[in-house]
């Protein structure tokens, strides 16, 4: 039998300090060393304890949330996963976090301070036992120098996309995202529609600072939006995204439906929306993640006679999405995340306009 998962609760708040272990309690894999009120004690106690894994919250006393990263990251080789208050300043840390070298985040529900974390233990015991069986993997992304807000116009005229790109992501994906969408120019020919699994209240934030780091016009996704070259729809937390063919051309289409693997927003719903309303013209990529959302729907798209792409393992945080379509042989190739942005252009630029009649009612 392996050992257990050790692992250091910070937090400022004495309640979190008692559920968090008490929620963790429940799964054998893990065991929770000790706890910490703020960053100045969790410095002292890594050194101590010597835990596999942190979470940490972001608001804290004395030393914030953000400090203390930056001194994990700095002086010790432990992934640290963020549990966060469900508010828009803390999901603006949490990116925050995630750009300093955060593994993942995880949020706390509205309700946490009556006592109510239990919907969160099973998504926060399976990042802290994915995080320790991958460790600190440091992917270098290099900031490409192509998008910069000066060079971004303010409007474009309004094109049908030549394809439409699904991208499949989870763990590590906002860093990940941002550096393939910041090399891809504004005459880019396709419509990216972005599945990332994240929670309600945080992909809007997302969307924004994406869109301030790319020459593309990125938004959160509403139902209705019209499919456009140039213009990359990220789907909003706890809805299903899906593509509809209207009289006015093929737009967006959000769903409360059930969760499927385990997820909503999930991959595998917008990879088989793709599939059935583009067939061969449909491209779907799988990126960094945990879990295998997405690959069955891969599978469909392929059988179709889409194009689909997986990053390649080794340059993913965790690597366990794309290798799951990869292994059931539903990837059509495997690309290096620094050859995935003039990738997606080469495909876009040698398909013709998909038909739709959106354009001309537009014009």
């Amino acid at each position: 039998m392996s050992k257990p998962v050790r692992v250091l609760v910070v937090d400022d708040s004495a309640l979190m300090r008692k559920l968090i272990p008490q929620i963790l309690a429940a799964d054998r894999a893990i065991q929770v060393v000790g706890t910490a009120m703020d960053g100045a004690f969790a410095l002292k106690k890594i050194a101590e304890l010597q835990p596999d894994v942190v979470t940490l919250d972001l608001e804290m006393p004395r030393m914030d949330g953000l400090d203390t990263l930056r001194e994990i990251t700095r002086r010790f080789e432990i992934p640290v996963i963020i549990v966060s208050a469900h508010t828009r300043n803390a999901a603006s840390a949490a990116f925050n976090a995630l750009a300093l070298g955060a593994f993942d985040f995880v949020s706390k529900p509205g309700d946490a301070s009556s006592g109510n974390l239990q919907e969160i233990a099973g998504e926060l015991a399976a990042k802290i036992k994915v995080a320790a069986q991958v460790g600190l993997r440091k992917i270098t992304l290099p900031a490409p120098a192509l998008a910069r807000k000066r060079d971004k116009p303010l409007w474009r005229p309004v094109v049908a996309p030549t394809r439409v790109i699904g991208i499949g992501i989870s763990t590590g994906g906002p860093n990940t995202l941002q550096y393939v969408l910041a090399q891809i120019p504004q005459e880019f020919l396709g419509t990216i529609l972005v599945v990332q699994h994240m929670p309600a209240g945080f992909t809007e934030m997302f969307a924004r600072r994406l869109d301030q780091h790319t020459l593309l016009h990125v938004k959160e996704a509403q139902s209705g939006d019209l499919l456009l070259a140039g213009r990359v729809l990220i789907c909003p937390g706890d809805k299903h995204m899906k593509i509809h063919r209207s009289p006015a051309g093929f737009v967006v289409v959000l769903s409360d439906q059930e969760r499927v693997n385990g997820h909503r927003p999930s991959v595998d719903v917008l990879f088989r929306s793709l599939a059935q309303e583009f067939g061969s013209s449909a491209l779907a990529v799988l990126m960094t993640g945990m879990g295998a959302d997405g690959a069955e729907g891969m599978g469909v798209v392929k059988s179709a006679g889409g194009l689909t792409l997986a990053q390649s393992p080794e340059s993913c945080v965790v690597d366990t999405m794309p290798r799951a379509a990869i292994d059931r042989g539903h990837a059509s190739r495997v690309i290096a995340l620094e050859a995935l942005a003039g990738t997606l252009q080469a495909e876009c630029a040698a398909a013709p306009a998909l038909k739709s009649e959106f354009v001309s009612l537009l014009r």
